[in-house]
């Protein structure tokens, strides 16, 4: 009881305290900073930065070579029979690193038509931003086939258009992905060729050699270490992807 009661004077007390006092006010406003003409305001530029950044995984993984890089190395893991090895984090790392060395050229020429020209001050946010989005379409459709392309522009029920300019990104985007699809199990089906002729093989001699219980893979999994460390394997794989992309340098 004299608990209850000293807790009712404390919260009286701070009651007859509160009533006294003045609390500070908090005004929040948003003022529209844009004062030349074309200029966006700087609420806006917050919203598409974050915007950006929340979409960034998404046009990492779709709009690059991440896709075709990291299919490519998942079928090599399955192939060779290695669960576990190398790790998820060294292959996506990899096919990070690579994404960045493949798209390199984009992105200089991005800065050099669009990030440096509005450092500057001689355009616009939104010339910037169509500027940086030619590189990126230059590239997607250098990878995409005309397949693809046509049969998403038939399931649009939109007119195809007369050149690769007029593409839009809403349909090069997943035609793209089609596209990289497509030629990352073509990349996965010549990789499981060699292993499989392995495992036949070993599979075949175990059988004539009566050892039904013997499982293949336990033989066949170092002669694919050994095939693999002999053709130089890693080297072959990834100067192969890099040469698949068609940029010229490589």
């Amino acid at each position: 009881m004299m608990k209850k009661t000293a807790l009712f004077i404390l919260i009286f007390l701070a009651a007859q305290f509160l009533v006294g006092q003045t609390l500070p006010s908090v005004t929040i406003s948003i003022k529209d900073s844009a004062n030349q003409k074309g200029e966006l305001a700087s609420t806006v530029k917050i919203a598409l930065l974050l915007t950006l950044l929340t979409l960034a995984p998404a046009i990492l993984m779709m709009m690059t070579s991440f896709t075709r890089l990291i299919v490519s190395f998942y079928f090599l893991r399955q192939a060779m029979g290695l669960q576990g090895v190398p790790p998820n984090q060294v292959m996506i790392g990899l096919s990070l690193f690579l994404t960045l060395f493949i798209m390199s050229p984009v992105g200089l020429k991005i800065n050099e038509t669009a990030i440096k020209p509005y450092n500057e001050g001689k355009i616009t946010e939104m010339e910037a931003l169509n500027r940086s989005t030619e590189p990126i379409k230059e590239f997607m459709l250098r990878q995409t086939r005309e397949k693809d392309l046509a049969l998403f522009y038939q399931l649009s029920n939109t007119p195809r258009p007369a050149g690769k300019k007029d593409v839009g990104m809403i349909t090069l985007i997943p035609a793209f992905i089609l596209s990289e699809l497509k030629t990352a199990f073509q990349i996965g089906f010549l990789l499981y060729i060699p292993f499989l002729i392995i495992d036949i093989v070993v599979a075949s001699i175990l059988v004539a050699l009566g050892m039904i219980f013997l499982p293949p893979i336990m033989v066949s999994l170092p002669f694919k270490i050994v095939l693999f460390i002999v053709a130089d394997g890693w080297a072959l794989l990834m100067s192969s992807l890099l040469r698949s992309f068609n940029m010229g340098g490589f």
